[in-house]
């Protein structure tokens, strides 16, 4: 019996870290969307050249990251190339930008507190469990007896901000943000840079209004 009961306590306990694994995969599946703002009566149709803004790559918060070299190379790299599949090219000089871009990193430290249930196992069966339903943890989870337990991680929380600044009114006219956990290891990967990057510049410019369209 004690061998049995042992076996059934491994099935169930495999059963539940496998639909865990299944959810946090459904979860972290889809990267975060941007939010976007811009200045709704600026027009953005002359826009064709673009220059880097003179403080871009600030990062900041109460637990900034020390970011290399290599770092913001990458990160501009793919800016750059974002913005160059659009057609709009990055010069060196700002007086010839119609746009200044500018990205800045802040960083917050968060505390994630959950609660869950799990199987909670005591005597012979267990409470609530009797000779006539000791098979039933196959199909039954409210026959199981539970505990809750609390989970508690620290992290990183990170929100990347592309802002575009018009060089004459010195305002930003355009803003692209997104937050997502910082991860202990830099990434090294460009390709990931860039489908950031493309992510976060989808919606710029933004499509003029249509006649009727509202």
């Amino acid at each position: 019996m004690t061998d049995r009961l042992f076996f059934l306590r491994r099935r169930v306990g495999a059963a539940i870290a496998l639909f865990a694994m299944a959810l946090l995969g459904a979860c972290a599946s889809k990267p975060p969307e941007p939010m976007v703002d811009f200045n709704p009566g600026y027009d953005f149709s002359g826009v064709d050249t673009v220059a880097w803004y003179r403080e871009s790559g600030y990062v900041g918060g109460p637990n900034p990251l020390s970011l290399s070299d290599m770092a913001r190379d990458r990160i501009d790299l793919a800016l750059r190339r974002a913005l160059e599949a659009k057609g709009i090219s990055i010069v060196d000089d700002s007086a010839d930008a119609d746009l200044l871009l500018s990205w800045h990193l802040a960083t917050e430290d968060k505390t994630d507190v959950r609660t869950y249930e799990t199987p909670a196992y005591g005597g012979m069966y267990g409470a609530g469990w009797g000779p006539y339903n000791r098979y039933s943890m196959y199909s039954c989870w409210s026959c199981m007896p539970t505990r809750t337990d609390v989970s508690v991680q620290q992290y990183t929380l990170g929100t990347f901000i592309v802002d575009m600044i018009d060089p004459a009114l010195k305002k930003s006219v355009w803003r692209s943000v997104t937050s997502s956990r910082l991860k202990g290891e830099p990434e090294r990967d460009q390709d990931k840079y860039d489908s950031a990057a493309a992510r976060i510049l989808a919606a710029f410019p933004p499509l003029p209004d249509l006649p009727g369209s509202e």
